[in-house]
């Protein structure tokens, strides 16, 4: 079990380093299984719980690999992959799993997905990943907790993704690099973390053009090499970071090659906080009263859902009412009960809340429901009076590396606990 303690009422300031990419690295070990020969090289890895998951599982399917902390570099060779089956102990935990059934269609030619329910596969988060892999000529077999999918060779189809997941989007990608023939992809996901993945499987070899436009194009190929890679820094952990000097009135310099937080920027500064670039380096800082703001969630480039909880945090110290219509995942509320605990005025009706801020906020003792609404209470307790203790911890390590060490070195008054009950 792990836990968050966090005493607020320091404003922080310093350099904070970002770290790579979680929704990027996690396709990148997929991808990374699709070369039968030589060793792939992954920098600027994130050291999250995802991560340490994801090698897990590369290793249990037969990969070697090597992670390298204190370089935050991973090495893997898949030349000798053996088992196509994602045991369930680790699938469970681990939602990115569906990332390495390409390889193991193309490598094995079968995956064998333990751990997901029939109800599973009707959700938005897996279905169209398998009706792809039908289309491009898979045979998907759903058993009552195993999901089995068979294939001796792709072939290149048009899809359609009703969604424009950017995992669903990575998957039907790393399956079209090696089908026959050529494949197009509409309505594809226009995240960066998408391009950026896009870009390692080119220099793998594939062919794919369409990246950012929604409409992608992959031209299948006899093989794919090992290549040497350096991880995008992760927009997420930048807005946390830059929130968390808005929410305590403080002044960050953020370190992260070509940082651009989009829209979540312009929502910031909407609120008061100022933003301002130096070359790689972005400055944050926040010295006025924040002031309240209207925001809806969206598939990129719109405002990211990841980022709505954190932000829903910020809206409660604001002057006035902040209205959050939530359009991507219906259970991204969990946090406005946590929030309430600590003395904030969170209204849920539905898809849509209401922030009456401000409303100062008081240290409790709270649950994280998951990663994004356990790093927004992280941020209520750098603003609240006294202590703040955060249970189900290991959520907030699912997608933030280091994060009570690289919260202190910028003054916040923050440790991790790990107790055996």
């Amino acid at each position: 079990m792990v836990r968050y303690r966090v005493r607020g009422g320091n404003a922080l300031r310093g350099t904070a380093f970002i770290q790579g990419a979680k929704n990027a690295v996690l396709p990148m070990i997929g991808a990374a299984l699709l070369a039968a020969k030589g060793r792939t090289v992954l920098r600027n890895v994130p050291i999250i719980e995802d991560v340490r998951r994801a090698v897990e599982l590369a290793e249990t399917v037969g990969a070697y690999v090597e992670l390298h902390e204190a370089e935050r570099t991973l090495v893997i060779d898949a030349s000798r992959l053996r088992s196509p089956v994602l045991p369930a102990e680790i699938a469970r935990r681990f939602r990115g799993s569906v990332l390495f059934t390409p390889a193991l269609l193309h490598r094995l030619g079968e995956a064998i997905v333990e751990g997901v329910g029939g109800c599973n596969l009707g959700s938005r988060n897996l279905d169209f990943h398998y009706l792809g892999y039908k289309r491009l000529g898979a045979v998907v077999d759903e058993g009552e907790t195993v999901i089995h999918v068979k294939a001796s060779g792709l072939t290149g189809a048009t899809l359609y993704l009703d969604t424009p997941s950017h995992t669903g989007t990575e998957n039907l990608i790393m399956a079209a690099a090696l089908a026959n023939g050529v494949t197009v992809i509409e309505n594809a996901a226009l995240e960066p973390e998408v391009l950026d993945v896009i870009d390692m499987l080119t220099k793998m070899g594939a062919r794919i053009s369409g990246g950012g436009t929604g409409f992608i194009t992959v031209e299948g190929v006899d093989e794919l090499h090992a290549v040497e890679h350096t991880v995008m820094p992760d927009r997420l952990d930048a807005g946390v970071f830059a929130m968390a000097a808005a929410i305590t009135g403080g002044e960050l310099s953020l370190v992260g090659t070509g940082l651009d937080l989009g829209v979540v920027r312009y929502k910031l500064e909407q609120m008061g906080v100022d933003f301002a670039r130096q070359g790689a380096v972005l400055h944050v800082r926040r010295d006025r009263t924040l002031r309240p703001i209207n925001i809806i969630t969206d598939t990129y480039p719109g405002f990211a859902t990841d980022l709505q909880s954190p932000m829903m945090t910020v809206a409660a110290l604001a002057d006035g009412p902040s209205y959050i219509h939530e359009r991507i995942f219906d259970g991204r509320f969990a946090l406005a009960g946590e929030l309430n605990k600590m003395g904030a005025q969170v209204e849920v009706d539905g898809s849509r809340a209401i922030v009456r801020g401000a409303t100062p906020l008081t240290g409790t003792q709270v649950t994280a429901h998951d990663l994004r609404s356990g790093i927004a209470l992280v941020l209520a307790g750098l603003a609240a009076e006294g202590e703040t203790v955060i249970e189900s911890g290991y959520l907030i390590d699912r997608g933030h590396a280091h994060l009570a060490e690289r919260m202190r070195a910028l003054g916040a008054d923050i440790t991790r606990e790990i107790s055996r009950h």
